[in-house]
């Protein structure tokens, strides 16, 4: 008699984040019935309450790392996981509250709450790679379905999963759409964020903005003067860079350029 093999455990954790990449994949409707089917979902508090213990085959992270306790339950959660997969923009590049990491956040904390001595926090948000092994980045804000879908199910059949590393402009130019900066004059990031969205802003003759992060190769300075050209401002694409990852180094190398020429223009350098 042939034993039947046991169904993989797939978990899913929560840290800083507004969840919104857990609802993503809640979102799969009908592809998360095969998902569960092939899976047993042994922790995702988005979708049950009930926790199998670990340890577990794939383990999908959504989040950054704020707190002391955050960043000692993430050393858990990797020593429980043959695999770990971190989603969206908090877990690969600490998300848009990075932007604590360049400000006092005790200020923060003294303005906000009565009893700030109360309130537990790092000084920085950070990405979990920052602090564990990662195996798989699946960027955005919030990520594409089909592409954790896909990751999954690569995983599932012990396959390596192939996570594109080009700029949207390629997917764009896959989709067969009109470049919207040199057609119509539109500011877009397209050049040098990360593909995964499917060119969605683009495609509606959008600018893109960056929402997964910077490509893996990445040359902001060469992109300025078309952004310029479209009308965007220094304080624009400075603005631009500063959102869902504003600590991504190229990014915030972006950032810290454009207020270099802020600064210039008002003659406060030199």
């Amino acid at each position: 008699m042939r034993t039947q093999k046991k169904k993989p455990k797939l978990a899913v954790f929560k840290f800083a984040s507004c969840d919104g990449c857990q609802l993503s994949l809640l979102d799969c409707e009908d592809e998360l019935l095969l998902l569960a089917d092939a899976v047993r979902i042994a922790s995702f508090a988005e979708a049950s309450s009930r926790v199998l213990r670990g340890p577990y085959d794939i383990s999908l992270v959504e989040g950054s790392i704020t707190t002391p306790h955050d960043a000692e339950r993430i050393r858990e959660v990797r020593a429980q996981s043959r695999v770990l997969v971190t989603i969206g923009a908090c877990a690969t590049a600490g998300g848009v509250q990075a932007l604590r990491n360049y400000r006092d956040v005790k200020e923060f904390a003294r303005v906000v709450y009565a009893r700030p001595e109360y309130i537990d926090t790092l000084a920085t948000s950070t990405p979990i790679a920052g602090h564990v092994k990662v195996d798989y980045e699946l960027r955005g804000c919030p990520i594409d379905k089909r592409q954790l879908l896909a990751v999954l199910s690569a995983l599932l059949s012990d396959r390596t999963p192939s996570i594109a590393s080009h700029a949207v402009c390629v997917q764009c130019k896959l989709r067969g759409n009109v470049c919207v900066m040199v057609a119509h004059g539109t500011p877009c990031l397209g050049p040098v964020t990360h593909a995964g969205c499917g060119a969605l802003c683009p495609t509606y003759h959008r600018g893109c903005y960056g929402c997964f992060g910077p490509a893996e190769t990445t040359n902001t300075g060469g992109l300025e003067w078309a952004l310029v050209a479209a009308g965007a401002s220094h304080e624009d694409i400075a603005r631009t860079y500063a959102t869902f990852n504003t600590a991504a180094p190229p990014f915030r190398r972006a950032q810290e350029e454009q207020l270099v020429q802020i600064r210039l223009k008002e003659g406060r350098l030199g």
